[in-house]
């Protein structure tokens, strides 16, 4: 009969909550159980069947080993002097609980009994259904002997350890009294030395050279401990491991490791070679001065308050976010402060309802790109404007793409309501395009209409901010050292590095030493959005301070520390990291270690941007590529536009580790520069299919590109010419790069490529030309190309071969 039919016995029903109870642990722990294992219970009442119940003792069982088998027997192995009256009424206690005492016994012969010793104790007053008519009783039930005999004649195993370190413990007192025995030896009589054995010197002298030697043995095996950090020398390990260093040399070309006694090995391979030699190896925790400077420890649930939303302001151009902001702010201090503003810090606090709203006066795109870049997630909602005149236009998007991205709520303000052309139910339909539903279609994007210039719907704008922010639960331990995210800095003439921070958790107070990136300082001088002097601030408060060393980048967190000295250390290893960094160029995400990537395992989602010259092949480009997704990595493009790639393009693709995808045309100077300063990975195509073939490729990690292009210059058209018999001749100033004859031209007209081909002729006034350099005037005529015009762009390139 198996253990757990013979614990079952007499039971019909075994309930989730009985089975609890019975082993002293909680309904969660038994339901976590059977819902990893079988199915989640539907309560706390439900009667478990056979299966059920196996699996749950078999899992207690494996979770809760004992230590030895004395544990499981410790209440009934009690030496107690006990009298002869109390051993005589426990004798004639086990007769009458005899029937009972035989349940008891099959049920230890269960694995639940196979417990943890606080458990065990647990269930022994547990299972009261299981033990009636037992007496509970201070004394031993059964009658047992008071000793243990352990029978080594059968091949068990002895613990053989124990008597080790018996004669171990032997052996030292006795060594230690023949020393001081060593002294004149007193002779005395046969009377006296009755019953004492008799040794002669010589083998008194024998039995001392065993035990040094058995102690010598002892102490040999004793490993040495050794503790090995990620990094060490093979010398250091030696003197470490106290061995020579010939030996670990030796033990490291057994291994396949040439390496001398100042050379660097890994935690790794130092761990096998000390293992090797007989040591205990311990990984050396190293400290760094950021870990003991910053206290970045999480907050226990009990210490957190609510704190203010941080909103951000995003949109197009002239669609009303100045205006907006300047309501805000004018609505919500009072009126005898309206003018009262003296200086504006990028910043400011509104009360709604007597709750305060952080407003963050930085443009859309430098509170999402610059800052998330260096992973600050500063703000919490965000408000679009869309003006209702005028729709969604394409900064409109960027900016529904860089909250996406963010992963932070998004709430739609149709401003400009009040005038004649305005079509809120316009602009409603065009953000579904993007993925917002609004909440009247049956959505869940918040739409607000207003008019930021005549007050209208504003209160109700704040109202669904509030919400939102109730909606999210933002929390944060005001009782600790100050820490938060530079928003902006700048250099005042009078004050010197003048810095704008948002305090997210702790409170900042003023003459606290602070560090924000390479930037350390005293906090001198402290004020809020309205001037006003604070000597604290709390979390999502923006402040304004004085006092720093230099002027911090935007986007780097802060931190309030307690040693001054131990601060300025780190920002001079910092400022060191910089510069190696700096010279290093950065492991950004591009087609050709794509796979590589994905086989690490580093790269679940492949991030892209897509930019084409019209709004269906952005559309076309966005679906096929999408569709690319596979078990092991997720094509996902998070932005998608018309025209030149630009600068705010290879921004996201910097922050979002993103390949930009170009169809049909061509990125402007800035983002040229900016994609080669940031490491950002950009693809050129004209055939949709390339396109997909390329990254399908790279994903399957078959992409071995032979040819690679070489962009050598740009050459501007100022003046067109008809020749009969030629065709059209321009006069063109090199912008930059050169200009190479018979090189492969690209014809670019407001960003989009609209010819690609071969250069037919390059002159120089009228001799022929090899190549002509920046800031050099020349004559160009293209290979069967005649559509040029003043202001075209013509962009010199070749295809070099990648050495395989």
């Amino acid at each position: 009969m198996e253990h757990n039919e013979v614990f079952l016995l007499g039971i019909e029903k075994y309930r989730v909550h009985e089975v609890a109870k019975d082993f002293g642990l909680s309904t969660k722990t038994i339901t976590e159980i059977l819902t990893k294992y079988v199915a989640a219970p539907k309560n706390h009442m439900q009667v478990l069947t056979d299966n059920e119940l196996s699996i749950i003792f078999d899992y207690l069982t494996q979770h809760n080993q004992v230590s030895g088998i004395q544990v499981i027997f410790a209440d009934t192995y009690q030496e107690k002097a006990q009298t002869a009256q109390q051993a005589a009424s426990a004798q004639q206690t086990a007769q009458q609980a005899a029937p009972a005492q035989q349940a008891a016994s099959a049920q230890q012969t269960a694995p639940v009994q196979q417990v943890a010793p606080a458990q065990h104790a647990a269930q022994q007053q547990a299972f009261p259904a299981q033990r009636t008519g037992q007496q509970t009783t201070q004394q031993p039930t059964t009658r047992v002997p008071q000793k243990k005999i352990v029978d080594t004649r059968k091949g068990g195993d002895v613990n053989l350890a124990k008597y080790d370190e018996r004669l171990e413990t032997l052996g030292g007192e006795r060594g230690e009294r023949m020393q001081q025995k060593s002294g004149k030896e007193k002779f005395r009589s046969n009377n006296q030395r009755k019953g004492a054995p008799t040794f002669s010197n010589k083998r008194r002298q024998d039995e001392a050279d065993k035990m040094r030697k058995l102690q010598l043995e002892i102490a040999k095996k004793a490993p040495v401990k050794v503790q090995i950090p990620d990094e060490i020398s093979v010398g250091e390990l030696a003197s470490r491991m106290k061995k020579t260093g010939a030996e670990v040399v030796k033990s490291l070309m057994k291994n396949g490791i040439m390496a001398s006694l100042s050379q660097l090995i890994d935690f790794d391979t130092a761990a096998i070679i000390a293992e090797e030699m007989g040591c205990k190896v311990e990984k050396e925790v190293v400290v760094t001065i950021e870990e003991k400077l910053i206290d970045d420890h999480a907050d226990r649930p009990e210490d957190l308050s609510p704190r203010a939303p941080v909103v951000v302001v995003m949109g197009h151009v002239d669609h009303g976010k100045t205006s907006l902001l300047d309501t805000i702010r004018n609505t919500s201090v009072a009126s005898g402060e309206a003018g009262g503003i003296t200086q504006h810090i990028g910043a400011y606090q509104a009360q709604v309802n007597g709750k305060p709203i952080t407003f963050l006066d930085t443009p859309g795109h430098e509170a999402f790109t610059s800052m998330r870049a260096r992973g600050a997630m500063i703000t919490d909602i965000a408000i679009l404007m869309v003006a209702a005149d005028d729709g969604i236009m394409p900064q409109t998007v960027e900016s529904i793409n860089h909250a996406k991205a963010a992963n932070i709520p998004i709430i739609v303000a149709v401003n400009k309501i009040d005038k004649e052309n305005a079509n809120p139910d316009r602009i409603m339909q065009q953000l579904t395009e993007h993925g917002l539903i609004p909440e009247e279609w049956g959505g869940e994007t918040i739409c607000c209409k207003i008019s930021a210039k005549k007050n209208i719907g504003i209160d109700n704008l704040l109202e669904m901010v509030t919400l939102t922010a109730e909606m999210q639960e933002l929390k944060a331990n005001p009782n600790r050292a100050g820490q938060g995210t530079v928003i902006e800095a700048r250099l005042d003439k009078g004050r010197g590095p003048v810095a704008t921070l948002l305090v997210q958790n702790g409170t900042l107070k003023q003459g606290d030493v602070i560090i924000a990136g390479t930037s350390v300082g005293r906090v001198r001088t402290m004020t809020d959005y309205k001037g006003n002097r604070l000597t604290e601030a709390g979390p999502s408060v923006p402040v304004e301070i004085a006092g720093l060393s230099e002027a911090p980048s935007a986007g780097s967190p802060f931190f309030a520390v307690v040693d001054e000295r131990m601060a300025r250390e780190l920002v001079e290893q910092r400022k060191t990291e910089v510069r190696l960094n700096a010279a290093a160029p950065v492991q950004k995400v591009s087609l050709e270690n794509l796979f590589d990537q994905i086989q690490a395992g580093e790269r679940k989602e492949l991030a892209l941007i897509v930019k084409a010259d019209v709004q269906g092949s952005v559309e076309a480009v966005k679906t096929s590529l999408e569709k690319l997704s596979n078990d092991e990595v997720n094509v996902r493009v998070i932005h998608g536009g018309v025209g030149a790639i630009n600068e705010s393009d290879v921004m996201l693709a910097a922050s979002s580790n993103a390949i930009i995808v170009g169809f049909n045309v061509r990125p402007d100077a800035a983002a040229r520069d900016g994609a080669v300063r940031q490491n950002v990975d950009m693809r050129m195509y004209r055939v949709i299919y390339d396109c997909i073939d390329e990254i399908e490729a790279a994903m399957k990690g078959m992409l071995a590109p032979k040819f690679r292009e070489v962009v050598l210059g740009h050459a501007q058209i100022r003046q067109t010419y008809k020749v009969s018999g030629i065709g059209t001749v321009v006069g063109c100033y090199v912008q930059d790069g050169k200009i190479v004859r018979a090189c492969s031209v690209r014809v670019v007209r407001d960003g989009i490529v609209i010819h690609e081909g071969q250069l037919a002729s390059l002159k120089r006034f009228k001799d022929d030309a090899k190549e002509v350099a920046e800031n050099y005037e020349c004559g160009m005529t293209v290979e069967k190309f005649n559509d040029l015009r003043e202001g075209d762009i013509i962009e010199g390139f070749t295809m070099e071969e990648i050495p395989q």
